[in-house]
């Protein structure tokens, strides 16, 4: 129960951000492109309890992949649907590996100050910002998976000739089904595909020497999330 709570508290905050950023940009970019669904509804805002789907948190503890409520984009309302529909997929994942070189950067500057701000206060920061990265980059890697509703298979979807877009774009209403139950049932299908550029990611934004003084120095082994 401790190590739990030890989990929630570095993790929740990240993890809701990253979630919350993601959807948001989506509904942004289709606002600046013509659509202003999100904006009608509420839902360009970083306010949580808009956009927070349960289920989808409580997969981001129990899997470390977690989504939330789909902002709405009508692709209708785009100036140019098929071309503007790859932009605002796009926004998502973009939006993570942001947030995710912003927060290593912000990781790399700390431990350079860490003989001055003793290393037990910047701890609970160091952390979180560590899932931030994780979480950010295994958003982002997850999404472009090239399968409809996924950021990748409307990326795919707006690129392909006319005909086979349409045709590629019918995957929809059960890409996401198919997705839930590869992710809950056969985990390393998934892990196959996200963990070889999540760990590339993770060690070229940090470094391997702020890794290792993470590892030394603070109780990052205790989250567990390096093993995903």
């Amino acid at each position: 129960m401790e190590n739990f709570l030890f989990k929630l508290s570095i993790m929740l905050v990240p993890g809701i951000f990253a979630i919350v950023c993601h959807e948001v940009s989506h509904g942004y970019i289709a606002y600046k492109l013509g659509d202003p669904t999100a904006k009608l509804l509420g839902r360009l805002t970083l306010n949580p309890l808009k956009h927070i789907d349960p289920i989808g948190l409580l997969m981001l503890f129990i899997i470390k992949i977690g989504w939330a409520k789909p902002v709405p984009v009508n692709f209708n309302n785009l100036r140019n649907p098929k071309r503007d529909m790859i932009w605002v997929a796009a926004a998502g994942p973009v939006t993570n590996f942001l947030l995710a070189t912003i927060s290593a950067l912000l990781i790399r500057g700390i431990i350079e100050i860490f003989n001055i701000i003793p290393i037990y206060l910047a701890e609970p920061i160091l952390l979180m910002l560590i899932f931030s990265v994780f979480i950010n980059l295994v958003l982002a890697f997850f999404n472009l998976i090239p399968v409809p509703p996924l950021d990748g298979g409307r990326v795919v979807v707006g690129f392909l000739p006319h005909k086979l877009s349409i045709a590629y774009s019918k995957i929809e209403p059960f890409g996401m089904i198919g997705i839930i139950l590869i992710v809950v049932l056969f985990p390393s299908i998934i892990s196959m595909l996200i963990v070889p550029p999540l760990n590339a990611g993770i060690y070229f934004l940090i470094g391997p020497e702020a890794l290792a003084f993470l590892i030394k120095n603070t109780s990052i082994i205790r989250l567990g999330f390096l093993q995903f």
